[in-house]
């Protein structure tokens, strides 16, 4: 290895996992398991570690390895938004991708019990078959909003699996509208690659449904989620309010042209601050919540 590359990879590995994306999967897995446990232990601090970093850079690792042909192509890819792989790098973020995350997975498997080891699996097969060949459930319409979708939600399925909590109706609520925000994140997100994305052959939500019907999805989807949050536990029905700013955020694309699709990385742009906003307020409701005697989901 050169040491052009030996400087480059530790960068390279950084843009590669997504930094921006860091807390969506790690505050799923912590605020689920600290609100179940009420306990700050080995378990919350190394199963947040391994959903802060590793998760991630193993999820978008083999990712950008294995979109390294569309990526060159899509003039959004190449800095917080996702790295632009030189092939001489590839075997070397693929080995940190798998290899990073075995001692994180063998002491969680180590504290949990067989339902645990199950949604955990579940939890790395989906980042795995998202963009793999063979799977790429990604080039699957629908299917690949579901997986990435999966992705956010399974963090915090398995933290409250980890600790035991017992499934109630308004829990399994708040799941659902958390599923149906991560479909719809990942819809929008999609309707900016529809032309590269075409141009490589590859196949999305988007480029089936055209840019304006998915933003409209995209924001069907996440008026669901506040619909359904409307059926969890006191205050959780305020959270109902989180979702108005996504779907302000891409109402002006709403009538856009596959052609200019590419104009929707401005509200993508939005989103992503949106998430750092809307996650600080959920996390006071979950605070509010905590204090009012849920002591446990």
């Amino acid at each position: 290895m050169s040491m052009t590359t030996a400087r480059s990879l530790p960068l390279d590995l950084l843009l590669t996992s997504r930094p921006l994306s860091w807390i969506n999967t790690a505050f799923g897995f912590a605020a689920a398991y600290i609100l179940t446990t009420g306990r700050v232990d080995a378990a919350l601090a190394v199963g947040t570690l391994f959903f802060l970093v590793p998760y991630n850079l193993t999820m978008y690792g083999i990712n950008d390895v294995f979109d390294y042909a569309s990526d060159l192509a899509n003039p959004r890819k190449g800095g917080a938004e996702g790295a632009v792989l030189s092939p001489t790098l590839h075997r070397a973020v693929m080995a940190w991708s798998l290899l990073l995350p075995v001692p994180f997975i063998v002491f969680l498997v180590a504290l949990g019990d067989p339902v645990s080891w199950l949604v955990l699996a579940f939890s790395l097969f989906a980042v795995i078959a998202y963009s793999v060949p063979g799977l790429r459930f990604k080039e699957i319409p629908f299917l690949d909003s579901a997986t990435s979708s999966v992705h956010f939600v399974s963090p915090a399925v398995y933290g409250l699996v980890l600790a035991r909590a017992t499934p109630t109706p308004a829990l399994v609520m708040l799941l659902l509208a958390f599923f149906a925000w991560g479909v719809a994140s990942h819809a929008f997100g999609a309707v900016q690659d529809v032309v590269p994305d075409r141009d490589a052959g590859i196949a999305s939500i988007a480029t089936v449904l055209g840019a304006k019907r998915t933003v409209r999805f995209a924001s069907a989807m996440w008026a669901l989620a506040g619909a359904l949050m409307l059926f969890t536990s006191w205050p959780g029905p305020l959270g109902a309010v989180l979702v108005l700013p996504y779907i302000g955020a891409v109402w002006p694309f709403r009538s856009v042209s596959d052609e200019g699709s590419g104009a929707t990385n401005r509200g993508w742009r939005r989103f992503l601050l949106l998430n750092y906003v809307c996650g600080f307020l959920a996390t006071m409701l979950l605070i509010w919540w905590a204090a009012q005697g849920g002591a446990a989901f």
